[in-house]
């Protein structure tokens, strides 16, 4: 029973207080006054009578009622109803004190004040929830006085206070205020039961059902939620319902629904709260980041942008929804029926509410079903305790990822469920029915609408019958003012109430109360049903998996093998066994198994099996959820320290020594768990004993108590409390104490255990809990525990042992004691108790750490168990070791090929081997971790002196030893190699190997490359740690410096002084090395003589001449040296020796062409104006147009002036005219002149005089297969509009030039290509000959920056699922095919410019990157000689090497150079020609990988040809000539040059077979991006035997270990992505066939032919055979043939041996056929059939006879036409087609049917000279066919043929 109301109070305007600002409210009369004792009176009541503020108002407002609702500090609610109203204010005030309402703005003495009114509130306080009942009885005491009825006020008001009803039990309660009224109260059934009236129904209707699905998730997961509405009444109601829908869980943090504004600041509180404000104060949460408003008269709710909010996991989201639109819309599932049924409608507000709320109740019992499994009681007397074991619950449901109901089960809600609901005997309520009894009936209705919502109504019913049990009556009477009453205008205040009266009603019912006998309530307290256990539910959907008992099997054969000591087995099996503890299942599985080897706690294994069960147990502990670790942890606990092994007399070391690696070993709340659960075993046994001896009155059998949870015995125990004695309830708690206690002493031991590292000096505790750090020395997989090398890196004859261990031990007894202090005091242990626990723990820490010292020091002694031998690399010849394999794990990095996954084959990578760093390359060779591809050889290798980055990692390794830390080494050959060492590799050895490297990649001088050292004296290896001088290199160096000195401004002789290297490697030679000897004689030599010998020795100048350069200048008609040196007038050009000593520019060759006229002695003026003296020299003519290619450094400055010297000076005054720019000016007149056709004319001249047939350029546009592409080939904006359109008038639709090749416009004979920013604001003279383009060009700052993106989009460091960080994202930012772009299309621009018969000069930064880059395009897309292996070779060496780009420099390929960074110039222009190939596959003699060859050995320092900055150093260095009089060592080559010739002779890999060019082909590739292909180069890689750019030691070595086992004997073969060498496995046809060819030559006993000549061979005899034939294929359908079969190349799809004779043919057709030679016929078809049926069909495989026959219409008078028929043996059929190109048959001729084939004869409309022999007929069942052979003999082949097929069947 409860009084229905505490407190009544009357509350009003405070006029003393009214200058202030706002108004403020006083309490006028309380009732009572004194305080009830069990209910004081709460505080600031004045507030929330008027939560907007105390206002006077101009006029009356009607009466207004709410209900607040107020928190106190033992968070018991009062429930404060309002009941408003408004009264006249007296007006003898002074009128200027009204300043909050009135302005005053005149006098104020004579002006009569308005009338003002005041809010008053009648208010009643009560601990219960009844609105309507306080609205109706605040409402009788204002009617009474209001319209003066004749009832004593303080009468009713002492009646109302004294009034006292039930509280539940669905009783209902008359009650009378005295006043001739008459209420009827109902109390609910049950007060656990929220009542919510409508409210809940409401707040759906307001909101919506998502909006309040996400306010219900966002309550429970504790986010800050506020109500925004304009009625006070809705906000409550609105809360109230919130609350509602959270049944069973209580709301526990701030809750307001009415927010007073004087109190509004509580919103920036950092608790969740539920609030609610009037909606005038929006403006006021501005500011409020992370609150949810909902507002409830918009019906929206504002989510900020900073809070996720965890939904309800799937399907519970969608039945929810489903289940909520099918109560509030039930005319939804019908509203598209043709006919609706009539009766549907929604149920009444009053039982929506209801139904909502069983919605939401059943959503729970799905949530929480299983709940009461997971409870472990701790203590059962004098008190229960009670804890929720969480991950438990979450993994028997399979929920662990489920961030909602995690974050639910974590919060305070839920605890106060646990602690409300947990206990097993109490009053149960529709909840425990619901998730005991109905949720087989949930989960087998769902998905049945008709099901659930029949379910959903019933317990609706009970939701309602709990708030109304009984029928409605209608016995309500109560009295109401009359209609407008609240207006008249004289009315009186309301009455002063005369305390004493109605405090002696009060104190007349409290002296009745006293007298009455107490109520007694009987208490319905039973066992709690635990309903069935959640383990049913793990597979909600059924998915078990189906491979799940095989892996178990897997599991169980393992373990079985390791016990039974079968080891090969078990190693067999291991791998599959790892894999599967993958799985939940798996893993619970080895527990049970290992548990079965176990007697009386001890399992005593040998070495290898304590090795095999350690790393199960690490395995099992590592794959899972941090959640699931600690089932799994909870069920090894008890293994760990039973399996062990004898390591020596009175020595055993337990498995826990392994395993302390993982994380949740120092995680309390794993403890916590693992404790409890225990100590619930013990508890329950104690009492299952404790009946056991006093037999309970329910007789029950044994067998059924053994099998009841430890809930159900507490239960048991609970209710039998009461009935034991008191020295039996002493004697029980002591007993549970004594188990509390005894446990945490165990705890306290395997605490230690787990946390004690086996080396007590490193504290293994202290970092990982701080820090969560994996880094910490392994001892979890290393069962020999820590071998050798790094248990003796740590020295522990320091001194410093016993402080070090004492920290140890101290923070693990700090742990446990933190561990200890918190279960005991949840378990309710005496303080006496605790403090033993307390004084004992540092005992057992300190035994224990004595017993593991013996173990450390034994287990150091034990010999370490096998790891896989090291398998040594192939090295080349010269190549040596500088270090010793280092034993690493070869990790995946961000590529994805290698680890198996989405792409197939199994996962090569991680690989376990050993790392050998060589003079030459950096290599890592191991195997698979993987066993089922344990057998390959994984081998993956970079040149050190490609060597890009490092960076230090660190990764918890997967692999069966967990590595100690790592390197990430990046290349620039697009390699990386991530490596995590052994724990066998002593941290010194990782730094000895990276200062190594660091060494080798940086040397002091290009000497100390790879490419000079090569080949010298061996070298020691470095094992050792001494570090010894090198006595020849210091010899050496000095030689070096001496001749440095000597050298004209020779680069590093003002550099720091040179320190001999003191590698390791170099440390033997003794005695004098030779060669280095040599080098540095000849260098001597070289640079001291240089002056002389180039004037005087011949033999100097001969060589000169036979330098490519010469003999490329002759082959233009550039000029001979000896007509240069005799100075005959004819040529236009001279070849020049004015740079033969290098002193007019140093990065020049010796030799150069310039203009005839112009004089040696002006180039030095004319070098001044240009950047680095490199001044304009021409490198290339076009044989055509004569127009010359000239290439120059920008200029400087200054020099830019005097190319537009008329804006700066008059022309007419001469004398101002500088010199040098009047000689730069002379040199281009010379160059322009040079052309015949502006020879003549001093003016400027159009090119109009030109033929048509002169100008007609033979270009060939875009790729092979172009003719019909849009792709408008327009120029770059950057070139300006002067030259768009004097360049090419109207592309073509393919992006061709215009038809018409007459240029219109007037056109410079001299274009000058120069930088944009270098020449803004130069103005052209219109007198000179020559135009300047300005252009955009990127330089080599960009092109380094894009370098390392490209880089590290193609070969990623680590997996990414970042959309941002996408390999097409990645490389767009890279910004590399965007500058591919611009290069090609300058150089074209440049092409179209030469073509047109202008010459151009590319003047661009130094002269030596993009301008060299040009240049060279230029003359490979205009010349076919540079297209062919001659003439590329020849370009390269001229452009690029004589021309000084600077390899050195560019590649930091020494000391000097690497703080300039790496720099692919070259790199890119190979890209460049590789995209032009790809375009023009036929117009290439060599192939792509002759271009990823060079790529790769231009920076792997293997040859000496890419190495220096220009042939000047080169001469220093005595390089230039060396090849002569040197007798070369047959190994190893100087030159790549010859190594390509060389390797070119015995195999075809440099060659492109479809090599057929077409004479004075210009080619224009198309250069926009969408055309652009990422070169494979930069992506491809070959696990089985590193870069295929060695060719020794990729082919003519076969590795013997892994050859038979990776070629399968079956035919089947299986290529691995990014493992097999695709061209080796799976060679294109032509490449088979030649190799075949040769081997069947030696098996005759023959000696074979080179390739070349083979290849020649067939060639011609194929172009006689075709010439032989008529006629001529038609050039489309050859176009189309040629390109596809191009790109069925370029797409790496080989075909099979099956079609190899057709593809060769194919190839060597379409070969000849480009060359425009006439072929067809049998021949000139199959290829291109059998091109076609590769795409589509495998016909051609079984064409046994074709070719072209008149045939005959069906019908008569039909005409003859010709067909192309294909006879097929295999099919039986004769097909024909239209034509042979065509692809679609036309008809089918079935050989089955045909009767006869005979000879016929001619008849009407036949075709015309044909003999009469060549018809014949074939009879079928069904008709005849009439033929016409070409003539007789073919005829007669055809019935042959046809006959042949018909008896073969």
């Amino acid at each position: 029973m409860a009084r229905l109301a505490d407190y009544f109070v009357l509350v009003g305007y405070d006029h003393d207080k009214r200058g202030s600002g706002d108004g403020q409210g006083r309490i006028i009369q309380r009732f009572p006054e004194k305080e009830w004792e069990d209910n004081p009176f709460p505080q600031g009541i004045q507030l929330f009578c008027q939560p907007s503020g105390w206002h006077l108002v101009l006029e009356r407002k009607s009466p207004n009622f709410f209900v607040a609702v107020l928190t106190d500090i033992n968070s018991e609610r009062h429930y404060c109803a309002c009941f408003t109203f408004w009264e006249a204010v007296e007006s003898s005030q002074p009128q200027k004190n009204h300043t909050n309402d009135v302005d005053d703005e005149e006098d104020s003495k004579f002006v009569q004040a308005p009338q003002l009114f005041a809010p008053k509130s009648l208010v009643l306080v009560s601990q219960l929830d009844h609105t309507e009942v306080f609205r109706n009885c605040l409402g009788l005491i204002y009617t009474i006085y209001i319209d003066s009825l004749n009832f004593p006020l303080e009468s009713v008001i002492g009646n109302l206070l004294t009034c006292i009803i039930p509280i539940t039990g669905g009783s209902q309660r008359t009650i009378s205020l005295g006043a001739g009224d008459r209420q009827v109260i109902q109390t609910p059934v049950n007060d656990a039961l929220p009542v919510s009236g409508c409210s809940v129904a409401l707040l759906l209707k307001q909101l919506g059902i998502n909006n309040v699905l996400e306010l219900f998730c966002a309550a429970l997961t504790e986010h800050k939620i506020l109500f925004l509405s304009s009625s006070y009444q809705r906000l409550t109601e609105a809360c109230r319902a919130l609350l509602a829908l959270m049944f069973p869980l209580k709301y526990s943090f701030t809750y307001i629904p009415i927010l007073p504004a004087q109190l509004l600041e509580v919103l920036s509180s950092p608790t969740p709260f539920i609030i609610g404000i009037h909606s005038s104060f929006r403006a006021e949460m501005q500011d409020l980041l992370d609150v949810i408003v909902a507002d409830l008269d918009g019906g929206t709710v504002l989510i900020p942008e900073c809070i996720h909010i965890s939904v309800l996991p799937e399907p519970h989201l969608l039945q929810t929804q489903t289940a909520l639109s099918m109560v509030l819309d039930p005319e939804l599932e019908y509203a598209d029926y043709a006919f609706p049924p009539s009766s549907m409608s929604a149920s009444s507000m009053k039982f929506q509410d209801k139904e909502i709320r069983a919605v939401f109740l059943r959503l729970f019992a799905q949530l929480f079903q299983g709940y009461r499994w997971c409870l472990q009681i701790i203590r059962i007397h004098p008190e229960p305790v009670i804890r929720f074991h969480k991950v438990a619950f979450l993994a028997q449901r399979g929920l662990l990822d489920v961030d909602f109901l995690t974050k639910v089960l974590e919060g305070m809600a839920f605890a106060r469920f646990v602690s409300e609901r947990g206990s097993p005997y109490r009053p149960c309520d529709l909840f425990d029915e619901l998730v005991a009894n109905e949720i087989e009936r949930i989960r087998s209705e769902e998905g049945n609408a008709q099901k659930v919502l029949k379910h959903v109504k019933e317990i609706s019913e009970q939701l309602h019958r709990n708030e109304n049990p009984y029928p409605a009556v209608a016995m309500h009477k109560i009295q109401k003012p009359k209609e407008g009453s609240h207006l008249r205008v004289q009315q009186n205040t309301f009455p002063h109430l005369d305390e004493g009266t109605v405090q002696w009603i009060i104190d007349q019912a409290t002296a009745k109360l006293k007298n009455a006998p107490p109520a007694v309530k009987a208490e319905m307290k039973c066992m709690v049903p635990m309903g069935p256990p959640s383990a049913t539910m793990i597979d909600q959907n059924g998915i078990v998996l189906a491979n799940s008992a095989r892996r178990l099997e897997v599991v169980r054969n393992c373990i079985t093998y390791i016990f039974e000591n079968k080891m090969l087995e078990a190693k067999k099996l291991l791998p599959a066994m790892l894999r599967a503890l993958k799985g939940r299942a798996a893993r619970q599985c080895l527990t049970q198994e290992l548990n079965s080897h176990v007697l009386q706690n001890r399992a005593v294994l040998d070495n290898q099996q304590f090795d095999y069960i350690v790393r199960m147990m690490n395995c099992a502990l590592q794959d899972c959820t941090p959640l699931d670790e600690h089932l799994v942890a909870a069920a090894l606990l008890p293994l760990v320290t039973a399996f062990c092994r004898k390591l020596g007399s009175g020595v055993t070391q337990f498995a826990y020594s392994c395993i302390q690696e993982h994380l949740v070993w120092t995680n309390l709340q794993f403890w916590e768990a693992m404790f409890y659960s225990d100590v619930q075993n013990h508890i329950r046994a104690l009492y299952l004993e404790v009946d056991g001896d006093h037999p309970s009155e329910t007789g029950c059998n044994s067998v059924e108590k053994q099998q009841r949870s430890a809930l159900e015995v507490a239960a048991e125990q609970l209710r039998m409390w009461p009935t034991r004695s008191k020295e039996k309830q002493q004697e029980l708690i002591d007993k549970e104490e004594s188990i509390v206690y005894s446990q945490a002493i165990h705890y306290g031991n395997r605490l230690t255990y787990l946390l004690l590292p086996l080396d007590t000096s490193k504290n293994r505790l202290l970092r990982s809990t701080a820090v969560g750090d994996l880094e910490s020395v392994s001892n979890s997989f290393v069962t020999n525990s820590i071998a050798g090398s790094v248990a003796e890196s740590y020295d522990t004859e320091s001194g410093f042992e016993d402080a070090e261990t004492s920290d140890v031990a101290n923070s693990v007894v700090r742990f446990i004691n933190r561990f200890v202090d918190k279960v005991c005091t949840e378990s309710g242990v005496s303080n006496d108790h605790l403090k033993a626990l307390h004084a004992n723990l540092p005992d057992i820490v300190q035994m224990h750490i004595e017993t593991l010292d013996a173990v450390h020091r034994e287990s150091k002694r034990h010999p370490p168990i096998q790891k896989p031998k090291l398998l040594r690399p192939a090295l080349l010849v010269g190549e040596e070791l500088v270090m010793e394999g280092l034993r690493v794990n070869l990790i995946p990095d961000g590529r994805e090929e290698s680890v198996g996954g989405s792409l197939g084959g199994p996962p090569i990578l991680p690989a376990e081997g050993a790392i050998f760093l060589t003079t030459y390359r950096i290599i890592f060779k191991g195997a698979p971790i993987e066993t089922l591809a344990g057998e390959q050889t994984v081998i993956r290798s970079f040149p050190v002196a490609s060597f890009a980055k490092e960076k230090k990692i660190n990764q918890q390794s997967r692999t069966d030893q967990d590595s100690q830390d790592g390197l990430q080494l990046r290349s620039s050959t697009f390699q990386l190699m991530k490596i995590t060492f052994d724990e066998e590799v002593a941290s010194e050895m990782v730094e000895i190997f990276r200062k190594h490297i660091h060494k080798l990649r940086y040397p002091q001088y290009v000497q100390s490359t790879f490419a000079f050292t090569v080949g010298q004296s061996p070298k020691q290896v470095v094992e050792s740690k001494q570090k010894e001088k090198n006595p020849s290199l210091r010899t050496m160096s000095k030689n070096i410096m001496k001749n440095a000195k000597k050298t004209i401004g020779r680069q590093y002789v003002t550099r720091k002084k040179y320190t001999p290297p003191t590698w390791d490697q170099r440390a033997t030679p003794h005695g004098d090395n030779l060669d280095q000897i040599s080098v540095s004689e000849e260098i001597e030599q070289s640079a001291l003589t240089l002056s002389t010998t180039i004037r005087s020795d011949k033999s100097t100048m001969s060589h000169m001449v036979e330098r490519a350069c010469c003999r490329d200048y002759q082959r233009l008609g550039l000029g001979t040296l000896s007509n240069s040196l005799t100075r005959s007038k004819n040529e236009p050009f001279r070849i020049t020796t004015v740079n033969r000593m290098y002193s007019v520019c140093r990065s020049y060759p010796s030799l150069l062409i310039i203009p005839q006229s112009i004089q040696d002695s002006t180039m030095q003026r004319i070098s001044r104006c240009y950047r680095q003296n490199r001044f304009p020299v021409v490198c290339w003519r076009n044989s055509r147009t004569k127009a010359v290619l000239l290439r120059s450094a920008g200029l400087h400055g200054k020099s830019v002036v005097g190319l537009f010297k008329s804006q700066n000076a008059p022309a007419a005054d001469p004398s101002q005219t500088d010199s040098t720019s009047l000689a730069q000016e002379k040199y281009l007149q010379a160059v322009i002149n040079s052309m015949p056709h502006y020879a003549d004319t001093g003016g400027r001249n159009t090119l109009s005089g030109f033929t048509s047939a002169h100008m007609n350029s033979s270009g060939k546009w875009g790729s092979m297969r172009g003719s019909g592409r849009l792709s408008a080939y327009s120029l770059n904006s950057d070139v300006g509009l002067r030259l768009a359109g004097k360049d090419t008038l109207s592309p073509q639709a393919n992006g061709g030039p215009s038809d018409s090749h007459y240029l219109r416009q007037p056109r410079a004979g001299l274009y000058i290509i120069g930088e944009k920013s270098q020449l803004k604001g130069a103005k052209q003279d219109p007198s000179q000959q020559w135009e300047v383009v300005p252009i955009d060009i990127f330089d080599a700052r960009h092109v380094k920056t894009s370098f390392k993106k490209l880089m590290k989009a193609c070969v990623p460091s680590s997996s990414s699922t970042d959309p941002n960080q996408s390999y097409y994202r990645s490389l767009e930012e890279s910004d590399w095919l965007s500058q591919l772009h611009k290069l090609l299309q300058v150089s074209v621009l440049v092409v179209e410019l030469l073509d047109n018969g202008s010459s151009v000069l590319i003047s661009l930064e130094d002269g030596w990157d993009v301008t060299t880059q040009v240049v060279s395009l230029v003359q490979l897309l205009s010349d076919q000689h540079y297209r062919t292996l001659e003439g590329f070779r020849l370009l390269v060496e001229k452009e690029w090497l004589s021309f000084g780009h600077r390899f050195s420099h560019r590649g930091a390929q020494t000391m000097a150079s690497q703080s300039s960074g790496f720099t692919p110039v070259f790199l890119q222009f190979l890209d460049c020609v590789h995209q032009i190939h790809l375009q023009f596959p036929m117009e290439f003699e060599f192939s792509l990988h002759y271009l990823k060859f060079l790529a790769y050995h231009y920076v792997s320092n293997r040859f000496r040809t890419f190495l220096l900055d220009s042939d000047h150093e080169r001469i220093e260095l005595g390089l230039m000539y060396e090849e002569k009089g040197e007798k070369k060592n047959q190994h190893t080559y100087k030159s790549v040059w010859d190594y390509i010739d060389r390797l070119s002779k015995k195999t075809p890999v440099f060659f492109n077979y479809l090599y057929a060019p077409e004479d004075g082909e210009v080619l224009r590739p198309y250069g926009n991006i969408s055309n652009l292909k990422v070169w494979d180069y930069y992506t491809h890689e070959t696990l089985s035997e590193g870069p295929p750019y060695d060719w020794e030691l990729v082919y003519s070595r076969r590795e013997q270990v892994d050859d038979g086992e990776r070629a399968p004997r079956t035919q089947r073969k299986i290529v691995w992505p990014c493992y097999d060498n695709q061209n080796k496995t799976e060679p294109d046809a032509i490449s088979k066939l030649l190799e075949e060819m040769q081997s069947l030559e030696s098996e005759l006993g023959q000696v074979p032919d080179k390739w070349k000549e083979t290849w020649d061979k067939i060639k011609t005899t194929q172009r006689t055979e075709s010439k032989q034939e008529g006629k001529h294929l038609s050039s489309s359908s050859l176009l189309m043939s040629s390109s596809l079969s191009h790109h069925r190349r370029s797409q790496c799809v080989y075909l099979h041996e099956a079609a190899v004779g057709s593809t060769l043919n194919l190839s060597l057709d379409t070969d000849s056929s480009t060359t425009s030679t006439p072929s067809s016929g049998v021949m000139g078809r199959k290829s291109t059939s059998t091109l076609y049926s590769q795409f589509q069909t495998s016909e051609s495989e079984h064409r046994s006879y074709e070719g072209i026959l008149y045939k005959r219409g069906g019908a008569l008078l039909k005409a003859w036409k010709p067909r192309w028929f294909v006879l097929d043996k295999t099919k039986h059929q004769l097909r024909y087609y239209d034509s042979k190109s065509d692809t679609d048959v036309k008809g089918i001729v079935d050989l089955t049917e045909v009767e006869s084939v005979t000879l016929g004869t001619a008849t009407l409309g036949a075709p015309k000279n044909i003999e009469d022999k060549a018809f014949f007929d074939l009879k079928t069942t069904k008709r005849v066919y009439n033929f016409c052979a070409q003539d007789s003999q073919s005829a007669q082949q055809w019935i042959d043929k046809i006959q042949s097929c018909l008896s073969d069947a």
